[in-house]
């Protein structure tokens, strides 16, 4: 078994990287976040604080969504790269 890996580690790196955005954007996202309830003030308020918490629930939903599927991708080709070694080391007689 000889494949080129390269073009998957390439897709694995470039999931991690998005996963770190998604982390960039929700920190950039929850520091507009505003944790006082305000109950008595304007609506204006209460509708920012509205608009943040449903752009988080979206972000994490997807957030989370991703880095399952980024940790089980990078498990499978972390395994097929440590395999391919192996029985490349194995034929070489070493």
């Amino acid at each position: 078994m000889n494949i080129n890996l390269t073009p998957f580690v390439v897709l694995g790196v470039l999931l991690v990287m998005t996963v770190i955005a998604m982390i960039i954007w929700r920190k950039v996202v929850a520091s507009a976040e505003d944790d006082a309830l305000h109950v008595l003030d304007a609506r204006a308020h209460i509708t920012d604080q509205l608009t943040v918490a449903q752009r988080l629930e979206w972000i994490d939903k997807w957030g989370k969504t991703l880095t399952v599927i980024t940790v089980v991708y990078v498990i499978i080709v972390g395994s097929l790269v440590v395999y391919q070694q192996f029985v490349r080391a194995s034929n070489l007689g070493v």
